[in-house]
This record gives structure tokens, C-alpha cells and sequence, in this order.
């Protein structure tokens, strides 16, 4: 499995996604609001298990975390810079 069709995974099954498979989530389309429609409260929890998961560290500017979350490309390059440091 790819990091990205992992990060779905862990999005789908982190905020308990019932009603969405892996294939529905697209790697360009935001992750909040218009795109998959996730929240805040998603973000602080997809957050932390992209921690624990990956052990890595997210930063404490607001800003730059939304542009990692902004969508699967952004979170996985994100992810695989973190782990290749």
C-alpha cells in the first residue's frame, strides 16, 4: 500500500468515516471544507494520528498545518519529508 492510499485509511478509519471508501477520497481535492468536508475537531484528530502513526511532529503554526492538510498530495509529501529527515 502507498502513502497515500494509507493516509486514506487512517483519515477514514481515525474519524470513522463509515460511508467512504478509500477510492472515494481524491488526492487533489481538499480534505476540508468544500472537498471531503472535514472539520477542525477532524483536523486536531487526524493530527494526532499522524503522529502517533508516523512519530512525527507537527508544527505549532496554524497556517503552515493547513497548507499539509490542505489534501492527500500535500499530507503525503508532507508525511515523507518528516520521515526522510
Amino acid at each position: 500500500m502507498n502513502l497515500k492510499e494509507e493516509l486514506k485509511q487512517l483519515i477514514i478509519e481515525t474519524l470513522e468515516l463509515e460511508d467512504i471508501a478509500a477510492s472515494d477520497i481524491s488526492d487533489s481535492e481538499p480534505l476540508f471544507g468544500e472537498g471531503l468536508g472535514l472539520d477542525s475537531i477532524d483536523a486536531l484528530e487526524l493530527g494526532m494520528a499522524i503522529k502517533r502513526k508516523y512519530n512525527i511532529t507537527l508544527s505549532n503554526n496554524k497556517e503552515e498545518n493547513k497548507k499539509f492538510f490542505y489534501s492527500i498530495d500535500t499530507l503525503s509529501e508532507f508525511v515523507e519529508s518528516k520521515i526522510n529527515e
